[in-house]
């Protein structure tokens, strides 16, 4: 009997490509049969429209969940950060791989070089904030730069990663923020880019999801062999703690977990958007308390001024 073919969907930027193609490998290696489907997505549709404006989560996922549960594809790619805390129901996850950086970076413009030639995160203090213009489009990385940075001037910044780093480049901005795994992946991380070590990701980022269609027992198989559980249990507690505060990848909600032997680091907060409220909360967890972590630490956040900054955004 011939060999079923996984049909791996995937949208068409290099970075989704690259994604879809290791996971492709992987399931190789195990001895499968696989092709990519490529698939336009409405996030890669519309590049004006602030992704906070967009009003609906899943803008990267939708259009591959719909092929998924039409049996167009087998498995569908994601950067984990996109996918909604609540999948489409007959939607499950097949595996997460093995997580890349999670941190956000700055690509600065060259002219701000100072220090002899050094640019580093403490040279940004010596300049006036009300001097910067940053683009982003994303809400998290807006309140968390204006917190820290209050007076910039910030640009919206859209597109794959190659669209925005040619419109970084033929700009006039003082820099743009970008996530690291996504740029180091493909190998496109500029050298004139910092580590912004002090800003928190968004849940899950750096980590790649794979799902399948729920009861579709041989393809889960297929991928189970890629899963890796410390990973998994890390986006586990940051995805809970997003979904109590209520957010999606539209909400200026950040978190990471990071797992040392048999505990989990945590650290997260909400910022309103303009960046002049901030709550947080850092805690340690066994690995064994993992399915209640993130639902804890939301609870403390909330009661710590977080519930405050949530109303308001509530009300805007």
């Amino acid at each position: 009997m011939q060999q079923q073919i996984i049909r791996i969907g995937t949208r068409e930027s290099q970075l989704a490509v690259w994604q879809a193609e290791l996971v492709k490998g992987m399931l190789e290696q195990n001895g499968h049969n696989a092709e990519l489907v490529f698939i336009k997505s409405e996030g890669d549709i519309d590049l004006q429209t602030p992704l906070y404006a967009m009003g609906v989560q899943g803008v990267f996922t939708r259009s591959l969940d719909i092929a998924l549960l039409n049996h167009k594809i087998d498995i569908a790619v994601h950067s984990m950060k996109d996918v909604p805390v609540q999948l489409p129901q007959g939607i499950v996850r097949a595996a997460v791989l093995k997580r890349a950086s999670y941190k956000d970076v700055l690509i600065y413009n060259e002219q701000l070089v100072m220090n002899n030639g050094e640019f580093s995160e403490e040279s940004l203090s010596t300049i006036s904030s009300s001097l910067f213009t940053i683009a982003t489009s994303s809400i998290r990385r807006k309140a968390q730069w204006l917190h820290r940075f209050p007076g910039t001037v910030i640009e919206n910044l859209r597109g794959n990663v190659n669209t925005r780093l040619k419109k970084v480049a033929e700009s006039n901005w003082s820099g743009a923020i970008f996530a690291a795994a996504g740029l180091e992946r493909i190998g496109l991380r500029p050298e004139n880019s910092i580590d912004l070590d002090w800003m928190l990701p968004a849940p899950a980022q750096g980590a790649i999801m794979v799902v399948c269609r729920e009861q579709d027992e041989p393809i889960a198989n297929a991928c189970k062999s890629f899963n890796d559980l410390n990973t998994e249990i890390a986006v586990t507690v940051e995805r809970d703690f997003l979904s109590v505060l209520m957010g999606g990848c539209s909400t200026p909600i950040s978190a990471l977990a990071v797992v040392k032997n048999n505990s989990i680091l945590f650290k997260g907060n909400i910022v309103l958007p303009d960046g002049s409220q901030k709550s947080e909360v850092e805690k340690i967890f066994s690995i064994s308390d993992y399915n209640q972590a993130g639902k804890i630490a939301a609870q403390e956040l909330l009661e710590n001024g977080g519930r405050e900054i949530v109303e308001q955004m509530k009300k805007a």
